[in-house]
């Protein structure tokens, strides 16, 4: 499985993090609206885990036998 372009590409990108200063990312500067984004993210996984929980609860009282 000796890949030429994957050979080609790894030694390219080799050459491009070496090329970087040491105070420069490899991914860049980040986007302005990343803290934005992040909190949205979080308050999406937070408000999921709260559904799944409450869901939970009216499952168990109203379908489940018991």
């Amino acid at each position: 499985m000796n890949d030429p372009d994957k050979k080609t590409y790894d030694q390219s990108l080799e050459n491009d993090m070496s090329s970087l200063l040491p105070d420069q990312s490899v991914l860049g500067e980040p986007e302005p609206w990343e803290s934005w984004e992040t909190s949205l993210c979080l308050w999406s996984i937070g408000i999921g885990i709260a559904a799944l929980i409450i869901l939970g609860i009216l499952v168990d009282w109203f379908l489940l036998p018991g």
